[in-house]
């Protein structure tokens, strides 16, 4: 169901396209059976002058449930949709709510991933559009950290924050979102479930036909409370 939504959402134009173009069809279809209805004389003809036209009047109406249906979905249904939804690489299996936390697996996973020291500097943001301004590169953090930055991306579709140790490759999905906000708080790191030591932190901007662009990756530290 998800992938039907994602499409019906994508390609909202494109479907509105090829109903109207339908629905055109239908249009001049109806006309004409109209026409041959009221220009009916005798008994037979204009019972089925009259099949055509009901034919014709059910095709029209469905296609104008479909283009209800989709805009119903494409305003109302998909906005409302938790960002998990349409998340599709491999970590989706340890986001656990869209507050922010991870699994208790997880965390030992990324314990047993062995720390380096992290260098004090950002990869990969860019200006305006993909930005993590706090914490900063470097920032020794604890308890409950707030994520602020930046995304606004052409096409934008949904972002995610992922984090994992300093030379480790397990990483792990803490929060996601699918609004544009900028300069604002994007989500939150309950740093609790890590085990302290060095840390990366990445965000991850998937634009709406499912491209994921570069991240912005940068390093922290986490120290117990």
């Amino acid at each position: 169901m998800a992938a039907v939504y994602r499409f019906l959402s994508t390609y909202e134009g494109l479907i509105y396209l090829v109903l109207a173009i339908g629905g055109m069809i239908m249009l001049r279809w109806l006309w004409r059976a109209w026409k041959e209805w009221r220009g009916a004389i005798f008994g037979l003809e204009r019972e089925v002058a009259q099949r055509r036209l009901a034919r014709a009047l059910a095709a029209l109406l469905l296609i104008l449930a479909l283009m209800f249906g989709e805009f119903v979905i494409a305003s109302f249904v998909v906005p409302s949709l938790p960002p998990s939804v349409f998340l599709s690489t491999p970590t989706l299996d340890v986001l656990v709510t869209p507050t922010g936390t991870i699994s208790a697996e997880m965390a030992t996973a990324l314990a047993a991933t062995p720390n380096v020291q992290a260098a004090d500097t950002a990869v990969g943001c860019v200006p305006e559009e993909l930005t993590v301004d706090s914490p900063q590169p470097g920032q020794t953090v604890s308890g409950i950290v707030e994520l602020v930055g930046t995304v606004d991306i052409p096409k934008f579709g949904f972002y995610k924050f992922e984090i994992s140790p300093q030379g480790g490759d397990v990483w792990s999905t803490v929060y996601a979102g699918r609004d544009v906000i900028r300069d604002d708080v994007l989500g939150r790191l309950d740093t609790g479930e890590l085990v302290p030591g060095d840390y990366l932190l990445r965000l991850v901007v998937t634009d709406n036909q499912g491209q994921a662009l570069p991240p912005c990756v940068i390093p922290i530290r986490v120290i117990g409370q």
